[in-house]
């Protein structure tokens, strides 16, 4: 028993899931799978029982997790009561609207982590900063870029409209349908223009800048709005997200830096963090 296998077991104690602990820990999930078999063979009983979706601890579960966070609090404590003060590092990222909450907390928790006195500074794309999370499309002649995250795009509509009977949404649907218009948002744009070549008046009930004020007005009922595809998006009562059979271009998201600051010690920490989350996902 080590400290990596009881980390493993407390991640998934609190995430509900063999997956999601795996994420959290930015590991694949087959060492979080053998971290628990480990554990369960050297204390002779299981930890979790094994659901459809996620894991519920046993009594045995229950009781190793409270001894178990214990233990890596009090190693935490130990390592922090010998570790110098770190200098501060003030870094300034820049970034788009609508990236998603959920793996933005992620993709920042983990930037923060692996830099002691990091002081972060979140500011528009266009201010001066060390690095900018933006649209493919606004990358600078000069800057270099890592992958994030790809977003399709979907159509949100309130959950008791005649349209969540649909499996897809096709352009004459959108004949005398109520729409919540949001810019700056390229999908938009592309809806649009397909919608004048069938002669399709666009019946725009409010025009705003942020997805959550677009998930507020669908789900009040106000009309319909186009949404990136976050899996938080599926999970709302409040409303229904359905593809389009019309194709809108994917979002590309990106970390975007000057060529000048790429080997930068917090610019290349900051890489590797998008390059792990590119490949978990994104937690979209």
């Amino acid at each position: 028993m080590d400290t990596r296998q009881l980390g493993y077991f407390v991640a998934v104690f609190e995430q509900g899931s063999i997956s999601a602990a795996a994420r959290h820990c930015l590991v694949a999930q087959p060492s979080v799978s053998a971290a628990l078999l480990q554990l369960e063979t050297e204390l002779h009983c299981s930890l979790f029982i094994r659901l459809p979706k996620g894991v519920k601890p046993t009594e045995e579960g229950e009781r190793l997790y409270s001894q178990a966070s214990q233990i890596i609090s009090q190693l935490q404590a130990v390592k922090a009561s010998f570790s110098k003060p770190p200098k501060r590092l003030q870094f300034r990222l820049g970034l788009v609207r609508a990236l998603g909450v959920e793996r933005m907390s992620q993709l920042l928790k983990d930037f923060h982590s692996q830099l002691p006195g990091l002081e972060l500074h979140l500011v528009e794309p266009d201010e001066p900063c060390d690095a900018r999370i933006i649209n493919i499309r606004q990358l600078k002649a000069g800057e270099q870029y890592q992958h994030l995250w790809s977003d399709a795009y979907l159509l949100a509509i309130p959950a008791l409209h005649p349209l969540c009977a649909k499996a897809e949404i096709a352009l004459e649907d959108f004949k005398k349908l109520p729409l919540i218009k949001r810019t700056p948002c390229d999908a938009w744009d592309q809806l649009q223009t397909a919608l004048n070549r069938q002669n399709i008046k666009a019946d725009i009930r409010a025009n705003i800048h942020t997805i959550e004020y677009a998930i507020g007005l669908v789900g009040a009922g106000i009309g319909c709005a186009l949404l990136p595809a976050f899996e938080s998006h599926r999970n709302r009562a409040e409303m229904q997200i359905r593809p389009l059979q019309l194709p809108l271009a994917e979002r590309e998201l990106v970390l975007a830096f000057s060529k000048e600051l790429q080997h930068q010690s917090a610019v290349k920490t900051l890489c590797e963090v998008a390059k792990k989350q590119s490949l978990l996902g994104g937690w979209n």
